[in-house]
């Protein structure tokens, strides 16, 4: 019975037990590595626990389909049959979760076909590459610091005193929007993009805009940064 057990596998050479299970194992631990890093680093709304562990398992389920693939042509045709039967339909809302199924499933291959030290140095790799990516927010755009609306009774040939004092205070303004009044040459509802010289003066900058002759309706809030989490 245990002979039949142990030694049952059809294959060109014998099945090497030890190495199966250590490959087995190393996929556990990079699929919950990954995970701990995707639970870390993950932002947004369409945070799911159910997706983490899917990271934890999916590397042993592929390193176990690998491993039974290998050296065996009959055995591949089946597999690509029963996934074929078996379809998958989950929509991955963030385009980073498609990196992690990627990653995981790199990392099953790498492990099935007992290629240890890859599957170590491009695991150990990529989640100094993702902590990066996660720790220097790279990809954010940030070119706004505030959106500065106001009112202006005044004809609108004046606006340069406006942009005199938001030039005081802003590295950068632009002029959103300008919705005229019933006089075309005369008021108009303003909306401005600010990034400020100094985000911690914008009070002052409010006080001096509301001072301004012809002014009425400040108000601001805060630019956010141009980025999808």
């Amino acid at each position: 019975m245990d002979d039949r057990l142990f030694s049952g596998d059809v294959g060109s050479a014998p099945t090497d037990f030890p190495a199966l299970i250590l490959g087995l194992l190393l996929a556990l631990a990079g699929g919950h590595v990954l995970a701990w890093v995707y639970m870390v680093t993950h932002s947004g709304l369409s945070y799911s626990r159910s997706f983490v562990k899917s990271l934890a398992v999916m590397p042993v389920i592929v390193a176990l389909v690998m491993h039974v693939l290998a050296n065996n042509i009959i055995t591949a045709f089946g597999m690509m049959a029963v996934f074929a039967i078996v379809r998958f339909r989950n929509m991955l809302r963030d385009t980073l979760d498609t990196t992690y199924i990627l990653l995981v499933l790199a990392l099953g291959m790498a492990t099935g076909t007992q290629k240890f030290s890859t599957a170590i140095g491009g695991l150990a790799v990529m989640v100094v590459a993702l902590l990066y990516l996660w720790i220097t927010s790279f990809g954010t755009r940030h070119r706004y610091d505030i959106i500065l609306k106001l009112r202006w009774a005044r004809p609108l040939a004046e606006l340069q005193e406006v942009d005199h004092l938001l030039n005081r205070h802003a590295r950068r303004s632009r002029r959103a929007s300008q919705r005229a009044g019933q006089e075309k040459e005369v008021g108009a509802d303003l909306s401005y993009w600010l990034l400020l010289r100094d985000p911690a003066r914008v009070n002052d900058l409010l006080t001096e805009v509301r001072a301004l002759n012809g002014v009425s309706h400040v108000s601001s809030i805060l630019a956010e940064d141009e980025s999808e989490v």
